[in-house]
């Protein structure tokens, strides 16, 4: 399995997918890898799991799929990045 960014603090490990131009095709697999990441990152099995996804440009409302779906929504604004979550949001954990 690739992924493209892990971040682990402590108990929790952060899966990210990073992508140019993300569509709900990549929200997908994206939900593919977060099922399936402990079968292959046998490390992390003990883990809870919280999932990613980031793009430069979001097409498809591919943002609102991925937020309803219990991603994390990270998007580039200038030289920077923006969460797009709102304060209610409440992220899946795998």
């Amino acid at each position: 399995m690739e992924v493209d960014l892990v971040g682990i603090n402590g108990d929790e490990v952060v899966v990210v997918a990073v992508k140019s131009k993300l569509t709900v095709d990549d929200v997908r697999d994206q939900l593919y890898r977060m099922e399936n990441f402990k079968r292959f990152f046998l490390r992390n099995a003990n883990n809870r799991l919280i999932g990613a996804v980031a793009g430069l440009v979001i097409s498809e409302e591919s943002d609102k799929f991925a937020y309803r779906q219990g991603l994390f929504v990270i998007v580039q604004t200038g030289e920077t990045v923006q969460l797009l979550n709102d304060k209610q949001f409440q992220p899946k954990h795998w």
